[in-house]
């Protein structure tokens, strides 16, 4: 309630303290507070703690490393808070460039370790591109992100690869159609017939995250098709990560289609039968996600009766046995029908579905649906 002028003095005096408190002799859940608290004064302060960016910086790059999860995530998210007030971002982004290749000062670290931090550090490293990659000034430094994100392609642990492609999306938003059209025709579409399994789950991943990404919109026709033709393959990989990640990586095309009946038609089936009660639960989540991702990036794309089977196939998983699908489906559903702006994406529905479908999806929006209070783009774009 108070003015950010008011508060600055304030800021500026207990900012000092916390960040040489935040050491490693602290517990995790100390450190969490702190991290927290900084964050929360980075919000309220902004321009007026611009003196402490560089110490803002190592505290938080240094959590990064932290053995407690929480911290890293935490720290992950003040950095993307930090953001708007830094000028600077080349040393950052050379620095967690080398980290995410496992160069950094972590990499002595015992194996398990070292892959966690590598992934918080491919985390960090999205987070800024995202947030405040338009502010590097080397030529060099967004597209050295890139290079580190297709060399970790085929890592073999799958968060790193996931987190890889994250990376892969936010340089390709930076760097423009040219590039990304070159890169994905280079490291996507290149198949030699001999892709590895994790090769493979790094393309789909890389599919959702560029097709989300500010590029995604710039793509031609033609790279489009090919992007929709390489997922609906991998949606019926052998590989169960492949088609999770496949799963997701479908929304992302259906979002960014320019000619939606047509792209929808070709993915229909594909996506029905990921959505059989026979399917593992993992897949019912991703395309849950997947779907989420579609309608985020195209609120229209599953208007009216093109859309009505998959949202009848999803309002049939809402009511499923397994909660970790409902909740899924219930956030697809939540965007879906626009719950946020009231009854009209529930009325468009009663009027072209089924009279069963109607009565329970009536039911699931007035118990369920209207009492969420929202669906966070950070797991889904």
């Amino acid at each position: 309630l108070t003015s950010t002028k008011f508060l600055a003095p304030l800021l500026i005096k207990m900012t000092g303290p916390l960040l040489r408190v935040v050491g490693d002799r602290n517990p995790s859940e100390v450190k969490i507070a702190i991290i927290q608290t900084l964050g929360l004064i980075l919000t309220k302060g902004g321009p007026a703690l611009r003196a402490f960016v560089p110490q803002f910086q190592t505290t938080f790059v240094k959590a990064l490393s932290d053995p407690s999860r929480r911290v890293r995530v935490e720290a992950i998210k003040a950095l993307a808070l930090l953001m708007p007030i830094s000028t600077r971002l080349d040393p950052l982004i050379k620095e967690l460039v080398t980290g995410s290749l496992g160069k950094g000062a972590a990499s002595s670290t015992e194996t398990a370790g070292a892959v966690t931090i590598q992934t918080a550090t491919l985390e960090a490293l999205s987070v800024v591109l995202r947030h405040g990659g338009e502010k590097a000034r080397l030529p060099a430094s967004i597209p050295s992100a890139l290079n580190a994100g297709t060399e970790l392609m085929t890592n073999e642990d799958e968060g790193v690869r996931e987190s890889a492609a994250k990376v892969i999306g936010a340089a390709c938003g930076l760097l423009g159609v040219d590039v990304t059209s070159d890169f994905i025709a280079d490291a996507i579409l290149n198949d030699s017939g001999r892709d590895s399994g994790e090769s493979r789950h790094c393309k789909a991943h890389c599919i959702h995250r560029i097709l989300a990404s500010p590029v995604g919109t710039e793509l031609d026709e033609a790279t489009h098709a090919e992007l929709l033709a390489l997922t609906k393959a991998l949606l019926i990989d052998d590989n169960r990560k492949v088609r999770e990640g496949a799963c997701v990586a479908i929304g992302a095309v259906l979002g960014r289609a320019s000619r939606i009946s047509e792209c929808l038609s070709e993915a229909e089936s594909s996506l029905l039968k990921a959505m059989d009660l026979q399917e593992p639960m993992e897949i019912h989540q991703a395309v849950a996600k997947g779907l989420s991702v579609a309608v985020r990036l195209n609120p229209d794309v599953l208007a009216g009766e093109k859309g009505l089977s998959l949202l009848d196939a999803s309002l049939k998983l809402a009511m499923s046995g397994v909660q970790r699908v409902q909740y899924s489906f219930n956030d697809f559903l939540w965007l879906a029908l626009d719950v946020q702006s009231g009854e009209g994406g529930l009325e468009s529905y009663l009027e072209i579905a089924s009279y069963e479908n109607s009565r329970t999806m009536k039911t699931l929006f007035t118990k369920v649906l209207v009492r969420m209070k929202g669906v966070s783009d950070d797991e889904i774009i």
